[in-house]
């Protein structure tokens, strides 16, 4: 989702089925929409509704948009939007949404960032989305000239550009034309899914999540991704729950998110989950709470809705203690690394390792081993940055980071049993592509790339960067591994009950877990 720009809040989301109280003859429907009607306090704006499981509307760059407003005011063919008007009077886009949100942007000056998106996020908007909005509006701005100009050009000329007052004029008389759904909400789901998909087929985590909306990893990994704003999944709960929900998915988002992904590398304080304004994002979200919550697509039909809000809670507090476990300030806290476990050194963020990491950090409590892998910590992160090679030849002999990710455990796993066995470092790697289950594996390192081009690109500069940061990184004290800006603690060398003072020099990092219970 790089610099697409979401327009997620100018059409609001409403279940199929919702009923007014009172009910009016339908009439006749509007066979056209004009600029009129996409304003915001427009009587066809404030009932205009997305289905509840539609997708963010956020596939579209900045280009995009200018080209479709574009078409739309010189009179070119845009085609038609497809409504349906439920029996309580609202009206749904079963096609066009992009369409209507992208000239509703500009007539309503919100690219994201504007007071309908303030409104609609809760006050909150990340810094990526208000710096691709602004992006956005520059670039209309420039080429088509800002809505408000629009406005005054039939009566001022003399204060527009003469772009903007040449096609004003014909403005009013310019419309999108509509057609409409017949029936009832069963068959505007049917034509929805059946437009769509025909279209641009809907993502495969997005068709999941529409399949799991009223279950507990779908609403939950639809608090997660928006950090508790947006449109509600969970308004059907209590308040109470609603609240707990909206606070558990923010620390979530929070852990997995913070601090923010640039590119090129200029520091090690990088986020364990990526860029969440990436393609990958909405993914990472659903798998990492279904792989925490042991719910796979082969179980899915067996989970029930959640009717309460009890088993949302019961998904996120999960996952909130394994990614706190992996990376936080929280005594339990082993602080793994991002560099180390969920980047490559050209600093790629490497999902099939990151969900690699859950599931071994997962075996690693069921079985009680924290204590065993902090033994052998440093020499294990020591094959991960060296041997980085061996786990992309996993991910590609499995094709899939949802393949490959348990393959990429039970390395880890083997890892740690060779370590533990006394065996060292080469010695471990040449255990390892001994065995049976991981013969596959060679032990050379990949060709480089034939360099032509006489300026880094953003991938060398960031493994410049890395390759630099790595060996000069603060490093836990204790495990002798590296440190991370979100989990560092200060540990008192003489402890305080042996009479350790809380001075300077009795002061060292380390990790929270290797201070709080390792130590111990």
């Amino acid at each position: 989702m790089a610099n697409k720009v979401v327009l997620d809040a100018l059409i609001p989301r409403e279940d199929f089925d919702v009923q007014d109280q009172t009910q009016v003859a339908l009439g006749r429907n509007k066979t056209t929409l004009s600029i009129p009607d996409l304003e915001y306090e427009s009587f066809f704006f404030s009932t205009i509704r997305k289905p509840d499981f539609q997708r963010e509307t956020n596939e579209w760059d900045g280009n995009k948009i200018a080209e479709l407003i574009k078409s739309f005011i010189e009179g070119e063919l845009v085609p038609a939007v497809i409504l349906w008007r439920s029996s309580g009077n609202y009206i749904f886009v079963i096609d066009g949404s992009h369409r209507l949100s992208a000239l509703s942007s500009w007539i309503n000056n919100d690219y994201g960032d504007g007071s309908i998106s303030l409104e609609y996020y809760g006050g909150e908007i990340p810094e990526e989305q208000k710096e691709i909005a602004e992006k956005t509006r520059e670039i209309i701005n420039s080429e088509i000239g800002p809505f408000k100009d629009y406005k005054i050009a039939n009566r001022y000329p003399e204060k527009v550009s003469k772009y903007v007052a040449e096609r004003a004029k014909g403005l009013g008389a310019l419309a999108l034309q509509v057609q409409w759904v017949e029936g009832n909400s069963k068959k505007a789901e049917e034509s929805f899914f059946k437009i769509n998909q025909q279209a641009a087929p809907i993502h495969p985590t997005e068709l999941m999540l529409i399949k799991s909306r009223k279950k507990a990893n779908g609403v939950a990994a639809r608090a997660v991704i928006r950090s508790g704003k947006g449109h509600k999944y969970w308004s059907i709960f209590g308040t109470e729950k609603q609240y707990e929900i909206q606070k558990l998915a923010t620390e979530i988002h929070t852990l997995l998110f913070r601090p923010i992904y640039e590119t090129p590398i200029k520091t090690l304080d990088l986020p364990i989950g990526g860029k969440i304004f990436s393609n990958d994002g909405l993914t990472l979200v659903y798998e990492t709470i279904n792989i925490v919550n042991e719910i796979s697509d082969k179980n899915l039909d067996s989970i029930n809705d959640d009717v309460n809000g009890n088993e949302t809670i019961k998904c996120l507090k999960r996952t909130k203690k394994i990614l706190s476990r992996i990376n936080s300030v929280h005594p339990s806290s082993l602080g793994l690394h991002p560099i180390v476990y969920f980047y490559s050194l050209r600093g790629r963020h490497k999902i099939a390792s990151y969900y690699a990491v859950l599931s071994f950090v997962i075996y690693l409590e069921e079985n009680k081993k924290f204590n065993n892998f902090i033994k052998i910590r440093k020499d294990f992160e020591e094959i991960l940055l060296n041997y980085e090679f061996l786990v992309q030849q996993i991910v590609r002999k499995y094709r899939q980071s949802k393949n490959g990710y348990l393959h990429i455990r039970d390395y880890y796993i083997a890892i740690m049993e060779n370590l533990l066995n006394k065996n060292d470092v080469e010695q471990t790697i040449d255990k390892i592509i001994q065995s049976k289950e991981f013969a596959y594996l060679k032990k050379a390192v990949k060709d480089e790339e034939e360099i032509k081009a006489k300026k880094f690109s953003k991938e060398r500069k960031s493994l410049a960067f890395i390759v630099e940061s790595v060996k000069t990184a603060n490093r836990c004290a204790i495990c002798n591994s590296l440190l991370h800006k979100n989990s560092i603690t200060i540990d008192h060398k003489t402890r305080k009950s042996e009479g350790g003072l809380g001075t300077v020099e009795n002061a060292q990092l380390a990790h929270p877990y290797c201070n709080s219970t390792y130590k111990n």
